[in-house]
Formats: C-alpha cells, structure tokens, sequence
C-alpha cells in the first residue's frame, strides 16, 4: 500500500513533520513533530504544532500514533500537546532508556526522572509492527546518530529520522553519546536493502550547496546511487573516516539544551519548582 503523505516544513529548525494517513480510510499518524522555542526568552509556542492540527481537523483524519524517529537534538517535540488536541499514542524506539540514562547524569536528575522510557505509550524494536488503520507500519532500528533511532517502513515509504538526508547532502551526525559512525553504516545498510522504488522521507534537509530549494523525499534507489557519503562506490572505511572527520568540526546544535531535556521527557517539561516555574538546565563544560 501507498500511504498518503503530507509534509510539513519547519524554517527554524529545518525539520519535516510529517501526517500519514491509511488511503483506504481516515487513520493517521504524526511523525517528528515541532514545538517551537525561542532560546532567549525561554518561550514556547504552539505554532507549527497548530498548523498541523489544523490540517488534521480539517480532512477529518483520526490519530493514530505520534511517532518519534529519535530523541531530537535540535527541536522540542510537540508530541504531548498534539496527544491532548488530537488523540493517539507517542512511540520511540526502546533504546530510549540509554539516552535517558545518559543525559539524565548529564543534567543531574534526580531520582524523580523515570530512566525506564514510561513517558511514553509505546517502545518500538526491531521487527515490531503496529497498524496505521489498515497500514501496517514495520520498525527498523537504525542507531548510529543516536542510540535510539528508528525507522518507520509504512507501505512504500521509510521515514528515516536524522539516518539519511537528501543524496546531496549525506548522512547525520554520529558524534552524540552513544552514537556511531561505524554502527551509522550497519543502518544505513538495512535501509538501502529496501525495495529501489521505496520512498525515502527524511527528517531534516538544510539545502545542499548548489540546490535552491528545500527536499525531503527521494527514494531508496536514489540514495544507492548518488548519497554523497554512502552511495555506490563508497566504502564503510572511507564512511567512517570521513564521517568523523567531519563530525570534530562541528558545533552543537542551537537548542540541543532544552531538546534533549524535554524530548527524554516524551515532549514534557521539567516539573515546576516551589515557585512554580519551569527551569531547564544549561550544563557548563559539558556537552
């Protein structure tokens, strides 16, 4: 089956969300969704989150699931905002208990914060399947940018998080904790190994050098040909050596503060303190 896919681009964090309904009836499912923040003052809003309940209401679709692909570095998920608008389960991959764990001493949570991943409805392995209506949605573990992404095949199409970009412009980052360049191009693998025609949704695109538009949707067959760092004639030596050095140049991601403190949460904020303020940490020679 062919899901019908709709795709929703965030400017500010250059994320897609996307809501992929069942075309045989109304059932949907939201993946990666945006909650935007504004770092400087500490604000939140539901502005993208909005647009895309608004699409939803307005077809009429039913939610089914809010999937996460990973736990996002760069965005805040809107997950639990858009559960309470719209209905369904949030799901993330298993391995969510080792970037809790992980992050969890890096923040310094206390014994309050839940390293078990209860935050969230559903965790996903390898070779689990969930329905999407009649759409059976089968799940891919594909670690190497984090511990815990996933891939969600649905139909003909493979949602692949932060695993893949566009062919121009390569793969993600592998330097976080817990990730892989090495483990990257073992996933990488298993999602090249789909039919040719599968169609690839990826969950950022940046605009390659050279390219004046923005792209999120190539095909398998594409991505075998032409990625840039794991197409034909690549090697996983050559991969891996180029993946990291690639990696030791880079900066931190803008919001991988608040990401990751409220995205380990499911989407939830820190409990308010005495005041009944929410606080987020900033860890100091840390990250």
């Amino acid at each position: 089956m062919s899901p019908e896919v709709t795709a929703f681009f965030d400017p500010d964090t250059f994320t897609i969300t996307y809501v992929v309904r069942d075309p045989q009836g109304s059932s949907c499912a939201i993946i990666d969704s945006v909650l935007d923040f504004d770092y400087a003052s500490g604000r939140t809003s539901t502005r993208s989150a909005d647009e895309v309940i608004a699409f939803v209401k307005d077809k009429g679709y039913r939610v089914d699931w809010l999937l996460e692909t990973h736990v996002h570095a760069d965005h805040l998920s809107a997950a639990p905002y858009l559960q309470r608008e719209l209905g369904g389960k949030i799901g993330i991959g298993r391995n969510i208990t080792i970037v809790q764990d992980t992050f969890g001493k890096v923040f310094n949570e206390g014994t309050e914060f839940e390293r078990d991943g209860s935050q969230f409805d559903q965790l996903f392995s390898e070779g689990d399947q969930v329905h999407i209506g009649q759409l059976r949605v089968d799940v891919l573990h594909t670690p190497g940018h984090t511990p815990a992404c996933l891939t969600y095949v649905i139909g003909d199409a493979a949602f692949v998080g932060d695993t893949l970009f566009m062919p121009d412009f390569g793969t993600a980052r592998c330097d976080f904790p817990g990730g892989s360049a090495d483990t990257m191009w073992d996933s990488v693998q298993k999602i090249l190994a789909l039919p040719e025609d599968t169609r690839i949704f990826v969950g950022h695109d940046y605009k390659a050098e050279g390219r004046d538009h923005y792209a999120w949707e190539t095909t398998v067959g594409e991505q075998k040909r032409a990625n840039k760092h794991v197409g034909e004639g690549k090697t996983k030596e050559d991969f891996v050596r180029a993946r990291n050095e690639r990696d030791a140049q880079l900066g931190m991601p803008k919001l991988i503060v608040p990401s990751l403190q409220v995205n380990m949460r499911a989407g939830q904020m820190p409990k308010p303190e005495e005041n009944g303020t929410v606080y987020l940490k900033v860890p100091v020679n840390t990250l």
